[in-house]
């Protein structure tokens, strides 16, 4: 489900050319991902990179997050004890 959300967010993503030829990226339902890369490539890799961890953040804090298409990601799921990820 993650996967799917990352991949819709990053459709949605924008860019836009500046002056100097570098680019800016940015997730308009994701407040604060946005990225700058030479290329629009390096771009792309740095927002994917930008959205990621600003998930990581969210998740953690318990925050909600933004519906991106018809994927939300706020719905109740199992919490899983750490003891019982390490054995």
């Amino acid at each position: 489900m993650l996967t799917k959300y990352i991949v819709k967010a990053m459709s949605a993503a924008t860019y836009d050319k500046l002056e100097d030829g570098s680019f800016f990226g940015k997730i308009q339902k994701c407040p604060g991902v946005t990225a700058f890369g030479e290329t629009l490539y390096q771009c792309q890799e740095e927002l994917r990179s930008s959205l990621e961890g600003w998930l990581i953040v969210k998740i953690r804090h318990g925050d909600r997050l933004p519906k991106i298409g018809r994927i939300d990601l706020n719905k109740k799921m199992p919490v899983i004890e750490e003891t019982a990820l390490h054995g």
